[in-house]
């Protein structure tokens, strides 16, 4: 019988690209398994099979208990794994990134090394957040001031358009009920765009940490991410689901986030904003050709030279089979 310890890992190639996966799943009571390449739930109503590679984040909701199978397919298929609380969400592992290249995460770890680039970072979000406004030249203290005075805009511009009161952002860690229901369903909306943010960083094979707006934190990269689409898609989808009403905001709110994301392919941008940010644009259709399993050594000059050679001498020798053999 075939075991998972003898089954070949699977390739970049093989597996689906992170713009065309389900945005999340949400999970809730029920016992997730695995079936073949396959995850299923199994709850009072049935079974639900779920192709394990058509998912980029797994919500796990109340009353959910996970197999070790299913978090090994899951991490075989690069898909990120999210623990939620009834009061909020809270991310607790991911699987591994589909990308096999360190391209991207060595380009982030350079901009973020340099303080200039750091900032021209930090710069381009803010242009890609507000197209109509060039932050070019701006502090960081200025960017601040300016995004929190076009976020107090936007809160009272959503709340003008569906008729909701707003008294403020109310949000109290651990407290998912403190909040009025505009503040709970805006909680919601920011909690499962963080999950997909992480999932989809992680999958590019970049650093969550290493952020250029949010900083001192394992997820900062993540807040940055997911804040580039805060004032578009998740601060109005908040207030049009308040409008509809006050009951179960959370899965109405986490519903309807998932149908506005794949309406507007918001993976494929996301994976595009990310490329857009930390390469310039050769080496971002270099990172995307050359997604393969190749491992380089670090030589003089900035300069790689093949691994798997004995390099004592002028042309080396073949340390083991580049062909399948393990790098030891």
């Amino acid at each position: 019988m075939t075991t998972v310890s003898k089954r070949p890992a699977l390739s970049p190639r093989q597996l689906t690209r992170t713009g065309d996966r389900l945005s999340f799943i949400y999970l809730e009571r029920c016992t997730v398994h695995r079936d073949a390449n396959a995850i299923t739930a199994q709850d009072g109503e049935g079974t639900t099979h779920i192709p394990s590679a058509t998912i980029g984040t797994l919500l796990l909701g109340p009353g959910t208990r996970i197999t070790h199978q299913a978090m090994s397919v899951l991490g075989e298929s690069g898909a990120a794994v999210c623990w939620v609380g009834e009061h909020g969400v809270r991310y607790y592992a991911s699987g591994r990134a589909l990308s096999r290249s360190s391209a991207l995460m060595e380009a982030q770890a350079r901009q973020w090394a340099n303080p200039r680039s750091r900032l021209a970072v930090a710069r381009e979000m803010y242009r890609l957040r507000f197209p109509d406004e060039d932050p070019a030249g701006l502090t960081r203290r200025e960017l601040l001031g300016r995004e929190g005075r076009r976020m107090k805009d936007c809160y009272r511009a959503e709340s003008s358009r569906v008729g909701v009161p707003w008294r403020g952002r109310q949000y109290v860690p651990g407290d998912f009920t403190a909040g009025d229901a505009v503040n709970q369903a805006i909680t919601a909306a920011a909690q499962c765009m963080y999950g997909i943010a992480h999932a989809v960083v992680t999958s590019l094979g970049c650093s969550p940490a290493l952020g250029f707006v949010h900083s001192g934190h394992e997820l900062s990269f993540v807040l940055d991410i997911a804040d580039l689409y805060k004032t578009e898609i998740g601060i109005p989808l908040a207030f049009d689901i308040a409008a509809e009403g006050e009951e179960d905001v959370g899965s109405r709110t986490r519903r309807a986030l998932r149908d506005r994301i794949n309406e507007t392919s918001l993976l494929n941008r996301c994976v595009d904003d990310i490329r857009r940010l930390l390469l310039e644009p050769d080496q971002a259709k270099a990172a995307i050709d050359g997604d393969q399993d190749v491992v380089t050594l670090q030589s003089d000059g900035g300069h790689q030279v093949p691994s798997g050679v004995n390099h004592d001498g002028p042309d080396g020798y073949q340390d083991w089979d580049s062909a399948g053999g393990e790098i030891w």
